[in-house]
């Protein structure tokens, strides 16, 4: 794999071990292809996303939901918040937030990175709140430009892979998924988009192309269709010939480290 790093002459050599972070980050950066559009938050998206760019995908276009297309991100100085001023910066352009939503709607968007605190099977997403709506347990932080993203483009979710995180039926869809699985996310009005991949510490998992509900497309080195199957709560399947990804490379390892050397998203 040739880089800006490799081709400067920089050491690559080998880097013991990852975090489970930084393990979302290559993986959800290697599902990015060149010439796409991506609205990407801060943290693993945004270093996922700079990663491809790094390596594989130079003409992949970064959004902010603040509005800065294009942004120009400095090596330890990653922005805290998508309407951080640091990256305006160089950029490509700046833009209003409206100015931002309309891409969405217009299709210019080709992927948006989503998280949650719960995900269901056909990757309904929910960021609002856990329990009875009427007396929930925990409040949550809500949508921000969640649902816009999810209703009008194609997701990539990168989350820790838990139990109480995969769940049959999400309290609350905060961003649409496939809804009731099938065709009833066409059907209800959104015709475009849906879920492309789930990234999480243990494997990539997709959707299949009839039901729409979740199955694994393949496993991280040393997990077991037992260990994906443990942590979900409900019942998934796993191909007996499901693949193995590559573990990161010293190059992908050595690129995130430089662009958070203090790991504040990586650790």
């Amino acid at each position: 794999m040739t880089t800006e790093r490799a081709r400067a002459g920089l050491s690559l050599a080998p880097v013991p071990g990852y975090t489970g972070s930084e393990l979302l980050a290559v993986m959800s950066g290697r599902l990015l292809k060149d010439g796409q559009t991506v609205f990407a938050g801060v943290g693993i998206p945004l270093l996922a996303a700079i990663l491809a760019q790094k390596t594989h995908a130079p003409g992949l276009t970064i959004l902010f939901e603040g509005g800065v297309i294009g942004p120009f991100v400095e090596a330890g100085k990653l922005p805290p918040s998508t309407n951080e001023q640091r990256c305006t910066r160089r950029a490509n352009m700046l833009v209003s937030i409206t100015e931002v939503l309309l891409m969405l709607q217009r299709g210019y968007v080709d992927v948006g990175f989503m998280g949650g605190a719960q995900i269901d099977r056909f990757g309904n997403l929910n960021s609002s709140f856990i329990g009875d709506p009427n007396a929930p347990k925990i409040r949550l932080p809500g949508t921000g430009g969640g649902n816009d993203i999810a209703s009008l483009a194609d997701m990539i979710v990168a989350m820790k892979h838990e139990k109480r995180r995969f769940v049959e039926k999400v309290d609350f869809i905060t961003s649409p998924g496939f809804l009731d699985g099938g065709q009833t996310r066409a059907e209800r009005g959104l015709p475009a988009g849906g879920m492309f991949r789930v990234v999480t510490d243990l494997g990539i998992l997709g959707f299949d192309d009839t039901s729409r509900a979740m199955t694994v497309v393949a496993l991280h080195p040393g997990v077991s269709a037992q260990d994906i199957k443990a942590n979900t709560g409900f019942d998934i399947p796993v191909p007996a010939d499901v693949p193995t990804t590559e573990a990161p490379t010293p190059e992908e390892l050595a690129i995130l480290r430089e662009l958070d050397p203090q790991q504040l998203y990586t650790a």
